[in-house]
């Protein structure tokens, strides 16, 4: 659940400060001219979140605010710029699917649970990660477990 609102918010935020940024230009635009002005900072915003903003402080705005860091698998390290650029495209392409992988899994009726999409969840226990190796971790996790193999090395 945490994850989702930290998403939510990342959208949240892209939104309202590209908006914010075109708002003069299209007030006497038409719709599809002001829909075109707004896809252009939406993607540099994304961008600057998702990729700039996680190398330099670990996660971007929404995660930081709801306590996320994004980590580097299996050392649970800062993750390098491949990874990031390759996740955030992946995201550009998994998240606006979502609503279509919700309708296949789950046909009215049936109560069936699962699908054909991408896993970002724990199934059977087993930690699963993103295509680009990273993973979301909650910030206390993520210190209690540094902590535990810091002194597992002294």
């Amino acid at each position: 659940m945490r994850r989702y609102l930290a998403v939510g918010l990342d959208c949240y935020l892209c939104l309202v400060t590209s908006g914010l940024i075109v708002r003069p230009y299209a007030d006497s635009a038409a719709l599809p001219r002001a829909v075109g002005l707004l896809i252009g900072p939406v993607l540099v915003l994304s961008f600057l979140n998702q990729v700039v903003l996680t190398a330099v402080v670990g996660a971007g705005a929404g995660k930081l605010i709801m306590g996320i860091r994004v980590v580097s698998l299996p050392d649970a390290g800062r993750p390098g710029p491949g990874q990031l650029v390759r996740r955030w495209l992946y995201g550009l392409c998994w998240l606006p699917l979502q609503p279509w992988y919700g309708l296949r899994a789950r046909p009215v009726g049936t109560g069936g649970v699962g699908g054909p999409g991408p896993r970002t969840v724990c199934e059977e226990g087993v930690a699963s990660a993103d295509p680009a190796g990273l993973r979301q971790v909650r910030r206390s996790d993520l210190e209690a477990h540094r902590r535990a193999v810091a002194g597992r090395a002294v």
